[in-house]
């Protein structure tokens, strides 16, 4: 079995006429994306392909990142990253302390009310100002759960199941 890819962040879109990209980083805080010295990054065959001698500069208040990549240094030639994941492979994360996990760690897991009831598997998760918060989706319908430590009672990964204290109504 392969080791499962984390997604750490993003290409967007090019930025400017020196082939600079806007980058989305998913890791907290944001700039650990920066400090990886490798990138794997997955393109537009699926195929991933290490990129190193990155630069990185802060986007404004935008939360983004402008970097310039090796050898691109036009727009057209970073339109072609525009998308592309940047991701790390699972077993050369970091070990979270206790409680803590990795968003793609909790993906597919069954999720249960502290009374027993199924609300379906976390689907994906959506990042607002107050909180992220997990997708929860079945056949019959599609919960939002604020991803807090006040609503997940108990998160089992080895069971694939988490139980939250939430009335879904």
């Amino acid at each position: 079995m392969t080791d499962r890819m984390i997604v750490l962040g993003r290409f967007r879109s090019p930025f400017g006429v020196k082939g600079q990209i806007k980058v989305e980083s998913f890791t907290e805080p944001p700039e650990a994306l920066l400090k990886r010295s490798v990138w794997q990054v997955k393109r537009a065959n699926g195929q991933y392909e290490p990129v190193t001698g990155m630069t990185a500069k802060a986007h404004g208040a935008s939360g983004l990142w402008l970097v310039t990549l090796p050898g691109v240094s036009t727009p057209e030639q970073a339109k072609a990253w525009g998308n592309c994941e940047i991701a790390e492979a699972r077993s050369q994360l970091a070990p979270l302390p206790a409680g803590e996990y990795y968003w793609e760690d909790l993906r597919g897991l069954k999720v249960v009310t502290t009374d027993g009831k199924v609300l379906g598997m976390v689907d994906h998760f959506l990042e607002f100002p107050a909180n992220p918060v997990m997708v929860v989706k079945s056949e019959q319908a599609e919960h939002w759960l604020p991803l807090t430590k006040d609503y997940l009672s108990n998160v089992n990964l080895a069971l694939g199941q988490m139980v939250v204290d939430w009335d879904p109504l």
